[in-house]
Protein backbone atom coordinates (compact mmCIF):
# COMPACT_ATOMS: atom_id res chain seq x y z
CA UNK A 1 0.00 0.00 0.00
CA UNK A 2 2.85 2.34 0.79
CA UNK A 3 4.24 1.89 -2.71
CA UNK A 4 0.90 2.72 -4.22
CA UNK A 5 0.65 5.89 -2.15
CA UNK A 6 4.19 6.89 -2.97
CA UNK A 7 5.24 6.87 0.72
CA UNK A 8 8.85 6.20 1.55
CA UNK A 9 9.45 2.60 2.63
CA UNK A 10 12.01 1.54 5.23
CA UNK A 11 14.56 -1.12 4.40
CA UNK A 12 15.63 -3.80 6.90
CA UNK A 13 18.84 -1.87 7.59
CA UNK A 14 16.97 1.16 8.77
CA UNK A 15 17.61 3.28 5.68
CA UNK A 16 14.76 4.62 3.69
CA UNK A 17 14.19 4.22 -0.02
CA UNK A 18 11.66 5.87 -2.24
CA UNK A 19 10.05 3.76 -4.91
CA UNK A 20 9.85 4.94 -8.47
CA UNK A 21 6.49 6.59 -7.84
CA UNK A 22 6.41 8.04 -11.34
CA UNK A 23 6.84 4.66 -13.01
CA UNK A 24 4.37 2.97 -10.69
CA UNK A 25 1.76 5.69 -11.14
CA UNK A 26 2.06 5.40 -14.92
CA UNK A 27 1.59 1.65 -14.71
CA UNK A 28 -1.40 2.06 -12.42
CA UNK A 29 -2.91 4.67 -14.73
CA UNK A 30 -2.38 2.49 -17.80
CA UNK A 31 -3.97 -0.42 -15.96
CA UNK A 32 -6.91 1.81 -15.05
CA UNK A 33 -7.52 2.63 -18.71
CA UNK A 34 -7.61 -1.08 -19.55
CA UNK A 35 -10.00 -1.58 -16.64
CA UNK A 36 -12.39 0.86 -18.30
CA UNK A 37 -12.40 -1.39 -21.38
CA UNK A 38 -13.05 -4.47 -19.26
CA UNK A 39 -15.77 -2.85 -17.16
CA UNK A 40 -17.67 -1.56 -20.19
CA UNK A 41 -17.40 -4.99 -21.84
CA UNK A 42 -18.79 -6.70 -18.72
CA UNK A 43 -21.55 -4.11 -18.43
CA UNK A 44 -22.62 -4.76 -22.01
CA UNK A 45 -22.42 -8.50 -21.37
CA UNK A 46 -24.89 -8.15 -18.49
CA UNK A 47 -27.46 -6.76 -20.95
CA UNK A 48 -26.54 -8.90 -23.96
CA UNK A 49 -30.14 -10.03 -24.51
CA UNK A 50 -30.89 -6.53 -25.80
CA UNK A 51 -28.47 -7.10 -28.65
CA UNK A 52 -30.16 -10.23 -29.94
CA UNK A 53 -32.94 -7.99 -31.25
CA UNK A 54 -30.22 -5.76 -32.69
CA UNK A 55 -28.93 -8.66 -34.81
CA UNK A 56 -32.44 -9.12 -36.17
CA UNK A 57 -32.79 -5.41 -36.96
CA UNK A 58 -29.44 -5.26 -38.76
CA UNK A 59 -30.31 -8.41 -40.71
CA UNK A 60 -33.56 -6.76 -41.79
CA UNK A 61 -31.62 -3.66 -42.85
CA UNK A 62 -29.34 -5.83 -44.95
CA UNK A 63 -32.34 -7.60 -46.46
CA UNK A 64 -34.10 -4.36 -47.38
CA UNK A 65 -30.94 -2.99 -49.00
CA UNK A 66 -30.23 -6.30 -50.76
CA UNK A 67 -33.64 -6.47 -52.45
CA UNK A 68 -33.54 -2.74 -53.23
CA UNK A 69 -30.20 -3.00 -54.99
CA UNK A 70 -31.26 -6.23 -56.68
CA UNK A 71 -34.22 -4.36 -58.19
CA UNK A 72 -31.97 -1.44 -59.20
CA UNK A 73 -29.45 -3.70 -60.92
CA UNK A 74 -32.07 -5.75 -62.75
CA UNK A 75 -30.19 -7.48 -65.56
CA UNK A 76 -27.28 -5.03 -65.34
CA UNK A 77 -23.80 -6.28 -64.57
CA UNK A 78 -22.20 -3.28 -62.85
CA UNK A 79 -23.14 0.05 -61.30
CA UNK A 80 -20.73 2.66 -59.98
CA UNK A 81 -17.86 0.19 -60.19
CA UNK A 82 -19.73 -2.43 -58.15
CA UNK A 83 -20.94 -5.70 -59.59
CA UNK A 84 -24.20 -7.06 -58.19
CA UNK A 85 -22.26 -9.63 -56.13
CA UNK A 86 -19.89 -6.97 -54.79
CA UNK A 87 -22.80 -4.72 -53.86
CA UNK A 88 -24.44 -7.52 -51.85
CA UNK A 89 -21.20 -8.17 -49.98
CA UNK A 90 -20.61 -4.45 -49.49
CA UNK A 91 -24.07 -3.93 -47.99
CA UNK A 92 -23.72 -6.87 -45.60
CA UNK A 93 -20.23 -6.09 -44.36
CA UNK A 94 -20.93 -2.34 -44.07
CA UNK A 95 -23.94 -2.81 -41.82
CA UNK A 96 -22.18 -5.40 -39.69
CA UNK A 97 -19.08 -3.20 -39.45
CA UNK A 98 -21.37 -0.45 -38.15
CA UNK A 99 -22.33 -2.81 -35.33
CA UNK A 100 -18.69 -2.65 -34.21
CA UNK A 101 -17.78 1.01 -34.64
CA UNK A 102 -21.12 2.50 -33.54
CA UNK A 103 -21.33 4.02 -30.06
CA UNK A 104 -23.08 6.81 -28.16
CA UNK A 105 -20.04 8.62 -26.79
CA UNK A 106 -21.45 11.94 -27.97
CA UNK A 107 -24.62 11.41 -25.96
CA UNK A 108 -22.69 10.18 -22.91
CA UNK A 109 -20.44 13.25 -22.93
CA UNK A 110 -23.41 15.56 -23.46
CA UNK A 111 -25.21 13.95 -20.52
CA UNK A 112 -22.13 14.37 -18.28
CA UNK A 113 -22.04 18.05 -19.19
CA UNK A 114 -25.73 18.66 -18.59
CA UNK A 115 -25.90 16.93 -15.21
CA UNK A 116 -22.63 18.47 -14.02
CA UNK A 117 -20.79 15.19 -13.40
CA UNK A 118 -18.16 16.32 -15.92
CA UNK A 119 -16.70 18.53 -13.17
CA UNK A 120 -15.85 15.48 -11.07
CA UNK A 121 -14.46 13.68 -14.12
CA UNK A 122 -12.11 16.56 -14.92
CA UNK A 123 -10.47 16.59 -11.48
CA UNK A 124 -9.73 12.87 -11.49
CA UNK A 125 -6.18 11.77 -12.34
CA UNK A 126 -6.91 10.59 -15.86
CA UNK A 127 -7.77 12.03 -19.24
CA UNK A 128 -11.55 12.20 -19.61
CA UNK A 129 -11.57 11.89 -23.40
CA UNK A 130 -9.22 8.91 -23.33
CA UNK A 131 -11.45 7.22 -20.75
CA UNK A 132 -14.45 7.67 -23.05
CA UNK A 133 -12.49 6.19 -25.95
CA UNK A 134 -11.56 3.18 -23.80
CA UNK A 135 -15.18 2.70 -22.78
CA UNK A 136 -16.21 2.91 -26.42
CA UNK A 137 -13.60 0.28 -27.28
CA UNK A 138 -14.96 -2.04 -24.60
CA UNK A 139 -18.42 -1.66 -26.09
CA UNK A 140 -16.98 -2.17 -29.57
CA UNK A 141 -15.28 -5.41 -28.58
CA UNK A 142 -18.56 -6.68 -27.16
CA UNK A 143 -20.38 -5.72 -30.35
CA UNK A 144 -17.68 -7.36 -32.48
CA UNK A 145 -17.84 -10.69 -30.66
CA UNK A 146 -21.55 -10.97 -29.86
CA UNK A 147 -23.13 -8.78 -32.52
CA UNK A 148 -21.01 -8.42 -35.66
CA UNK A 149 -19.71 -11.98 -36.00
CA UNK A 150 -23.07 -13.73 -35.32
CA UNK A 151 -24.87 -11.18 -37.49
CA UNK A 152 -22.45 -11.71 -40.36
CA UNK A 153 -22.90 -15.48 -40.09
CA UNK A 154 -26.68 -15.08 -40.34
CA UNK A 155 -26.31 -12.69 -43.29
CA UNK A 156 -24.16 -15.25 -45.10
CA UNK A 157 -26.86 -17.87 -44.67
CA UNK A 158 -29.59 -15.60 -46.03
CA UNK A 159 -27.81 -13.62 -48.75
CA UNK A 160 -25.12 -14.38 -51.38
CA UNK A 161 -22.18 -12.83 -49.54
CA UNK A 162 -18.73 -13.47 -51.02
CA UNK A 163 -15.89 -13.52 -48.51
CA UNK A 164 -12.36 -12.43 -49.53
CA UNK A 165 -9.91 -15.18 -50.43
CA UNK A 166 -6.72 -13.12 -50.07
CA UNK A 167 -5.20 -12.93 -46.55
CA UNK A 168 -4.15 -9.34 -47.28
CA UNK A 169 -7.81 -8.38 -47.74
CA UNK A 170 -8.74 -9.86 -44.35
CA UNK A 171 -5.80 -8.27 -42.55
CA UNK A 172 -6.34 -4.93 -44.25
CA UNK A 173 -10.05 -4.95 -43.49
CA UNK A 174 -9.63 -5.79 -39.79
CA UNK A 175 -6.99 -3.08 -39.33
CA UNK A 176 -9.17 -0.58 -41.18
CA UNK A 177 -12.18 -1.63 -39.11
CA UNK A 178 -10.29 -0.60 -35.98
CA UNK A 179 -9.52 2.80 -37.51
CA UNK A 180 -13.20 3.08 -38.47
CA UNK A 181 -13.98 2.80 -34.78
CA UNK A 182 -11.35 5.40 -33.88
CA UNK A 183 -12.48 7.95 -36.47
CA UNK A 184 -16.18 7.51 -35.73
CA UNK A 185 -15.48 7.79 -31.99
CA UNK A 186 -13.44 10.95 -32.57
CA UNK A 187 -16.35 12.53 -34.44
CA UNK A 188 -18.64 11.53 -31.56
CA UNK A 189 -16.27 13.03 -28.99
CA UNK A 190 -16.11 16.31 -30.93
CA UNK A 191 -19.92 16.42 -31.15
CA UNK A 192 -20.26 15.66 -27.44
CA UNK A 193 -17.72 18.31 -26.34
CA UNK A 194 -19.58 20.94 -28.37
CA UNK A 195 -22.28 20.70 -25.68
CA UNK A 196 -20.02 22.99 -23.65
CA UNK A 197 -20.64 25.81 -26.11
CA UNK A 198 -24.33 25.39 -26.96
CA UNK A 199 -27.32 25.13 -24.70
CA UNK A 200 -28.58 21.89 -26.26
CA UNK A 201 -26.77 19.80 -28.87
CA UNK A 202 -29.52 17.20 -29.32
CA UNK A 203 -30.21 18.39 -32.86
CA UNK A 204 -26.51 18.39 -33.63
CA UNK A 205 -26.19 14.77 -32.50
CA UNK A 206 -29.14 13.70 -34.64
CA UNK A 207 -27.73 15.52 -37.65
CA UNK A 208 -24.31 13.98 -37.07
CA UNK A 209 -25.75 10.46 -37.11
CA UNK A 210 -27.56 11.07 -40.41
CA UNK A 211 -24.50 12.69 -41.97
CA UNK A 212 -22.17 9.87 -40.92
CA UNK A 213 -24.51 7.11 -42.18
CA UNK A 214 -25.11 8.87 -45.50
CA UNK A 215 -21.70 10.35 -46.32
CA UNK A 216 -19.69 7.38 -45.05
CA UNK A 217 -21.19 5.22 -47.79
CA UNK A 218 -23.30 3.06 -45.50
CA UNK A 219 -26.58 3.81 -47.28
CA UNK A 220 -25.22 4.59 -50.76
CA UNK A 221 -21.60 3.87 -51.83
CA UNK A 222 -19.69 7.08 -52.47
CA UNK A 223 -18.91 6.04 -56.05
CA UNK A 224 -22.64 6.36 -56.84
CA UNK A 225 -22.86 10.00 -55.78
CA UNK A 226 -22.71 12.70 -58.49
CA UNK A 227 -19.16 13.45 -59.63
CA UNK A 228 -18.87 16.80 -57.85
CA UNK A 229 -20.22 15.38 -54.60
CA UNK A 230 -17.93 12.35 -54.74
CA UNK A 231 -15.00 14.76 -55.06
CA UNK A 232 -16.16 16.64 -51.97
CA UNK A 233 -16.66 13.46 -49.94
CA UNK A 234 -13.17 12.26 -50.85
CA UNK A 235 -11.67 15.13 -48.84
CA UNK A 236 -13.90 14.51 -45.79
CA UNK A 237 -13.28 11.91 -43.05
CA UNK A 238 -16.58 10.06 -43.46
CA UNK A 239 -15.44 7.78 -46.29
CA UNK A 240 -12.78 6.37 -43.95
CA UNK A 241 -15.50 4.94 -41.69
CA UNK A 242 -17.41 2.66 -44.07
CA UNK A 243 -16.64 3.10 -47.77
CA UNK A 244 -12.90 2.42 -47.74
CA UNK A 245 -13.01 -0.71 -45.50
CA UNK A 246 -15.96 -2.01 -47.54
CA UNK A 247 -14.04 -1.47 -50.77
CA UNK A 248 -11.15 -3.54 -49.41
CA UNK A 249 -13.45 -6.34 -48.23
CA UNK A 250 -15.23 -6.59 -51.59
CA UNK A 251 -11.95 -6.70 -53.52
CA UNK A 252 -12.42 -3.34 -55.26
CA UNK A 253 -9.17 -2.23 -53.60
CA UNK A 254 -6.32 -4.72 -53.63
CA UNK A 255 -2.57 -5.01 -53.18
CA UNK A 256 -0.77 -1.71 -52.67
CA UNK A 257 -4.10 0.08 -52.81
CA UNK A 258 -4.91 -1.33 -49.37
CA UNK A 259 -1.96 0.54 -47.90
CA UNK A 260 -3.04 3.72 -49.66
CA UNK A 261 -6.57 3.70 -48.23
CA UNK A 262 -5.21 2.70 -44.82
CA UNK A 263 -2.97 5.75 -45.03
CA UNK A 264 -6.06 7.91 -45.57
CA UNK A 265 -7.55 6.53 -42.37
CA UNK A 266 -4.35 7.15 -40.38
CA UNK A 267 -4.18 10.70 -41.75
CA UNK A 268 -7.74 11.48 -40.66
CA UNK A 269 -7.16 9.91 -37.26
CA UNK A 270 -4.23 12.29 -36.70
CA UNK A 271 -6.04 15.33 -38.09
CA UNK A 272 -9.10 14.78 -35.89
CA UNK A 273 -6.88 14.83 -32.81
CA UNK A 274 -6.38 18.57 -33.37
CA UNK A 275 -9.99 19.72 -32.79
CA UNK A 276 -10.38 17.20 -29.95
CA UNK A 277 -7.35 18.60 -28.06
CA UNK A 278 -8.47 22.18 -28.70
CA UNK A 279 -12.06 21.55 -27.60
CA UNK A 280 -10.91 19.61 -24.53
CA UNK A 281 -8.69 22.44 -23.28
CA UNK A 282 -11.27 25.08 -24.19
CA UNK A 283 -13.94 23.09 -22.35
CA UNK A 284 -11.81 22.83 -19.19
CA UNK A 285 -11.28 26.61 -19.17
CA UNK A 286 -14.97 27.22 -19.78
CA UNK A 287 -15.89 24.84 -16.95
CA UNK A 288 -13.55 26.58 -14.53
CA UNK A 289 -15.03 29.98 -15.41
CA UNK A 290 -18.56 28.69 -14.85
CA UNK A 291 -17.55 27.16 -11.54
CA UNK A 292 -15.62 30.20 -10.38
Amino acid sequence: MSKMLGVAASSPGGSTRRPDSGGNSRKLLLGAYFDFIRIRFLTMLAYRVNYYSGILIYTLNIGVNYFTWKAIYGDGQALGGFTAAQMTTYVAVSWMARAFYFNNLDREISTDIRDGSIAIQFIRPYNYVLVKMMQGLGEGLFRFMLFMIPGMAIAMLLFPVNLPTEPSAWIGFLVMLFFSFLINSQINVITGLLAFFVENNEGMMRMKRVVVDLFSGLIVPISLFPGWMSSVLEVLPFQAITYLPGSVFTGRVQGVGIWNVLGIQVLWFLLLLIPIVWLYHAARKRLFVQGG
